[in-house]
């Protein structure tokens, strides 16, 4: 069953208390991607009802295996939403789901952009720092180092 599937005929005024887990395929991620889900979501959630919408607050958390953008290897990192508040439109008056919802908040808190760095788990100073610094000396035609480097390589595509 899913607590996050609403059926709003029993839901009582006062609202619900949802608290549990659910397993990491709910986060519904493909192999092989470059965010993996690690660890089950944990969630500890009021849902109240306000007019035409549910108003959803508690906290929830997941831990996640990210790839570096940098050097491409893995890291863990741990995604922790303690004051988590929305508001869900009803689209219809028997039933709600509030998945999309939940996943998306969370997905939507890890770097856009993940290197070992950003890791809260454990520190780690990635193994490609360093390997790519820019050049960015004008050379005779007042290119940086950088865009020169760019073009020497198309020049030697020739």
């Amino acid at each position: 069953m899913n607590p996050f599937h609403i059926e709003l005929r029993t839901l009582p005024a006062e609202g619900r208390h949802v608290a549990g887990t659910l397993p990491p395929a709910f986060f519904d991620l493909a192999p092989g991607d470059s965010v993996q889900a690690a660890s089950p979501l944990a969630y500890d959630l009021r849902i109240l009802r306000e007019g035409d919408s549910l108003h959803v607050s508690g906290s929830l958390e997941a831990g996640f295996s990210l790839q570096c953008g940098r050097c491409l290897e893995r890291f863990p990192h741990r995604v922790r939403l303690e004051n988590f508040e929305e508001e869900a439109p009803l689209e219809n008056e028997s039933t709600t789901d509030l998945t999309e919802l939940v996943r998306e908040d969370i997905l939507l808190a890890l770097p856009s952009y993940p290197r070992c760095e950003d890791g809260n788990v454990e520190q780690r100073e990635c193994p490609a720092e360093g390997k790519f610094e820019r050049d960015d000396t004008p050379d005779a035609d007042g290119l940086p180092g950088a865009e020169r480097g760019i073009w020497n390589a198309l020049d030697q595509l020739k």
